[in-house]
């Protein structure tokens, strides 16, 4: 592959074993390259049908002249299991769940990876000084305009000036299906907060609103009809969950 990211990096990347910093520059990278997007997207659907379909049946018996594909599962992972299982382990599984349809993941799966999205966005960017953002506060406008097209729907950035928080700005970043935009606040302490928020997942009915901690992070995430939202910093879980709320509380309205 002519490219400077590595096919053993593309198929970490499928099986988040990527660390952050190079877990962005793969995804930057990507953004470029939709082809090998929609090939991991592909890695990734097989593999997570694969587990939902057979997993429950890896403990059955299974026939001795099935034996040589059965082990050949112990080395599959994620991104190998889209280019050989359905050779090598699917005549076994087929044997015991004849007629099993696949079904999509739940939303609560989908949901799951969106604070650890935003907490690598954000790990990325709150330590740049000169270039925190792609398209400043002064150009509101632009950047509110841009964004909403982008991601398909009108974006309105919380107000946190109340609690001492003003907006830098924003930017555009690449998703695991398409655009992201990231939001950024900064108050007199240059404490940083990020605003993740992407298009929410076709049929999601998980709304809740929810805490995580990811690489020490903090992280309070919900979605609504249109967006998934993620507000990240390092102030504090109490601290966090005041602000998080007020940005709740304003895209409930």
């Amino acid at each position: 592959m002519n490219a400077p990211i590595s096919e053993d990096e593309l198929h970490a990347y499928a099986d988040g074993q990527l660390d952050a910093a190079r877990l962005m520059q793969v995804e930057t990278w990507l953004a470029g390259h939709p082809e090998r997007r929609a090939q991991i997207e592909e890695w990734r659907s097989q593999a997570s049908q694969l587990h939902r379909a057979y997993d429950r049946v890896l403990d059955e018996p299974i026939p001795a002249r099935l034996i040589p594909a059965a082990n050949a599962s112990r080395w599959l992972d994620a991104s190998k299991l889209a280019g050989v299982a359905w050779l090598l382990f699917g005549a076994a599984i087929g044997f015991f769940l004849r007629g099993e349809t696949l079904r999509d993941p739940a939303p609560t799966q989908i949901a799951a990876s969106l604070p650890r999205q935003a907490a690598v966005a954000h790990a990325v960017f709150v330590p740049e000084v000169r270039h925190p953002v792609e398209v400043g506060a002064d150009q509101e406008a632009h950047l509110l305009g841009w964004l909403s097209k982008r991601l398909g729907a009108p974006l309105k950035p919380p107000r946190l000036e109340e609690v001492g928080y003003r907006l830098v700005g924003g930017r555009l970043l690449p998703g695991d299906s398409g655009e992201v935009a990231q939001f950024m606040y900064e108050n007199p302490a240059h404490n940083r907060l990020t605003l993740y928020v992407r298009p929410a997942a076709p049929r999601q009915a998980d709304t809740a609103f929810r805490y995580a901690r990811e690489n020490d992070i903090d992280v309070f995430y919900w979605t609504d009809s249109r967006f998934g939202y993620a507000l990240s910093g390092n102030t504090g879980r109490e601290d966090m969950l005041r602000l998080a709320t007020l940005v709740f509380k304003q895209h409930d309205k």
